[in-house]
């Protein structure tokens, strides 16, 4: 058997759901934790069955046997003596792991952040068939697309800013700095080259920035180019509420007609979830190597790109 572990926010919940349709597109007994993940995250809750995402759910007793977490004092001593005999399996780093997808017996951690985690086509198909049609009935639930304002003459272009969690102590130091105004700047230049008459619809967990972001951008681009997103959904709330408000945001970056992504797993799935020119950030971590998480059809832009 296989257990993936859930954890994060909505986007690393989606990856993890991914990973979870590719085994068993590959016949494989593969269930999903749902709790484990979660006992220590007051933050994030399991988002998917919410959504209406379907899995396996593995039980308390899988997951102790898988594990080896019996608490007898036997199986205590045993572990004392001998060590533990867990099939608990760590991602290692941020890039693919073909172990993952060719193991028939593991209790899988990690965030599994990349395409290669889901490489069948049907597969591929049918989560973005699945994830739409869920995240649209979350969008209608909440009053509408989200992105005031997005009817227009010109292409809408999905500006992702992400701030909240990822500006505090110990998160800062893995992702703060990458996303610049240059790095913003820049890419709406890129779009701007080739869509003169694009519109911004500018997606954030902070909307007193992302206005303030909207008024100074007007100022070197022209009045009328940057709007806010309504609501300040980031993939990471807690509750039924933050849940409708994160989908609903989701939903309306996927129905843009390009994206320009922060370096977060949640404009990922936005821009996956679309069509169109995927702007990124050409680093996504400042710690480690990430190269796996950017797909083909991303154009990498930074101090060592364009």
């Amino acid at each position: 058997m296989v257990i993936i572990q859930m954890k994060g926010g909505l986007g690393n919940q989606l990856f993890q759901y991914a990973l979870y349709r590719q085994l068993r597109s590959l016949g494989r007994n593969v269930k999903m934790d749902d709790a484990t993940g979660f006992r220590d995250d007051m933050q994030r809750d399991p988002a998917l069955l919410a959504l209406g995402l379907m899995y396996e759910r593995a039980s308390q007793e899988e997951i102790i046997k898988i594990t080896d977490s019996y608490m007898d004092l036997a199986s205590r001593i045993r572990r004392k003596l001998t060590g533990r005999r867990t099939s608990r399996y760590d991602e290692k780093d941020g890039n693919f792991d073909p172990y993952v997808l060719k193991t028939e017996d593991a209790y899988l951690v990690g965030y599994w952040q990349s395409e290669k985690y889901f490489p069948d086509p049907e597969v591929r198909r049918q989560l973005k068939d699945e994830i739409l049609a869920a995240l649209s009935r979350c969008a209608a639930k909440d009053g509408g697309m989200e992105g005031e304002g997005q009817s227009g003459p010109g292409p809408t272009v999905s500006l992702h800013i992400r701030r909240g969690d990822y500006l505090a102590p110990g998160t800062v130091q893995t992702f703060g700095g990458i996303c610049t105004d240059e790095y913003y700047e820049k890419a709406v230049r890129l779009i701007l080259g080739k869509y003169p008459g694009a519109r911004f619809i500018v997606f954030s967990n902070d909307r007193e920035y992302a206005a303030h972001f909207c008024e100074s951008k007007e100022r070197i681009f022209g009045s009328g180019s940057f709007v806010p997103a309504r609501g300040s959904g980031s993939g990471e709330g807690a509750g039924e509420d933050a849940l409708t408000a994160d989908a609903a945001q989701l939903y309306g970056m996927a129905q843009c007609d390009h994206h320009i992504l922060a370096n977060s797993s949640f404009s990922w799935w936005g821009a996956w979830l679309g069509t169109g020119m995927k702007i990124v950030p050409g680093r996504w971590l400042n710690n480690k190597n990430a190269e796996d998480i950017y797909t083909d059809d991303m154009l990498r832009i930074g101090a060592d790109n364009l």
